[in-house]
């Protein structure tokens, strides 16, 4: 089980296939995504990755929060996520996930906050069809009608739909195709609608309900902060590239 990204919703636009058809997508921008800690089984109980996003001035934050930042020499982060792994998906502290860490084609779940619209009536926050629209009914077309049941129980159940604030909430929408990534800007393009607004924050993450791609980078694609060079996959032998090495010195000995 491979870690999510933490990513920031910028809109939506339309992308062409070969055959002329249009595609709409969604446009994600991996702002900075970094490993900031580890959760472990000796001391947390279960294994997950703490990734930050986003940018945050550090004057603007509480003496802790600072503290907590600088032991791991990551700067300041604006968002925080955790992401279930398993044992041998830990991507180091520090790292940054880039945007091939998902590969065309795949399918990815993705979360977000919908969009709140304040308070609503029963029929746009539940879909109710109202009253009648003829004579026996005045002026209350679009109300509920009652709501509670006989003389027994005599009273409206806690519960029950009824007007109230719509939207604002967590919302996961699953099965997502990966239409495009661009690496050099960090932007993630995905078929279809994703809840939220823009600006908000998305995790995205490998669908439950479909196979991993066999070309998806295990534990995942990233780039070490010191190196700034994308890590290899864990499936890499790194033993192959040593006799590539060890030619050049031979002739220079000859």
């Amino acid at each position: 089980m491979r870690s999510g990204v933490l990513a920031q919703k910028l809109g939506m636009t339309r992308v062409f296939t070969e055959a002329g058809e249009h595609v709409p997508v969604t446009v994600l921008r991996l702002a900075q995504c970094q490993v900031i800690a580890h959760r472990t089984k000796d001391k947390n109980g279960y294994v997950a990755l703490q990734l930050g996003s986003g940018e945050r001035r550090a004057n603007n934050m509480i003496k802790s929060d600072r503290e907590y930042f600088a032991k791991a020499k990551i700067e300041p982060k604006r968002k925080l996520a955790e992401f279930r792994v398993s044992d041998d998906a830990v991507i180091p502290v520090g790292a940054e996930i880039t945007a091939d860490h998902f590969v065309v084609g795949q399918f990815v779940d993705v979360t977000g906050t919908s969009i709140g619209k304040g308070f609503a009536g029963g029929m746009k926050r539940w879909n109710f069809r109202g009253l009648r629209a003829t004579h026996g009914v005045s002026i209350s077309h679009r109300s509920i009608g009652g709501t509670g049941g006989r003389q027994d129980p005599g009273k409206t159940f806690k519960g029950k739909k009824m007007p109230g604030h719509l939207g604002d909430e967590r919302v996961t929408t699953l099965n997502l195709k990966v239409v495009q990534t661009d690496v050099e800007r960090g932007l993630l393009l995905v078929e279809g609608a994703i809840p939220g607004a823009k600006g908000g924050w998305i995790r995205v993450r490998d669908a439950v309900k479909k196979k991993l791609p066999k070309d998806a980078p295990k534990p995942g694609k990233f780039k070490l902060a010191d190196e700034g060079k994308a890590a290899p996959k864990s499936d890499a032998k790194p033993a192959e590239a040593a006799p590539a090495e060890a030619a050049p010195a031979e002739k220079e000995g000859a």
